[in-house]
């Protein structure tokens, strides 16, 4: 996998101008949220552990 393709532009209101349902808008919006979410939580985890190895020293 290319790293181009990990930074592409994906226009949202076209995909959900062109939505089949409105079930599909949750999907796009899951889709769009998700990848933040999880780095989100992954920089709180390794905050917490390093935090806790401190306390622990």
């Amino acid at each position: 996998m290319r790293f181009i393709s990990l930074i592409q532009q994906i226009d949202v209101n076209e995909k959900i101008k062109h939505a089949p349902d409105s079930g599909y808008l949750i999907g796009v919006w899951i889709g769009n949220i998700l990848p933040f979410a999880l780095i989100v939580g992954a920089a709180y985890w390794m905050y917490y552990r390093a935090k806790k190895r401190q306390n622990e020293e």
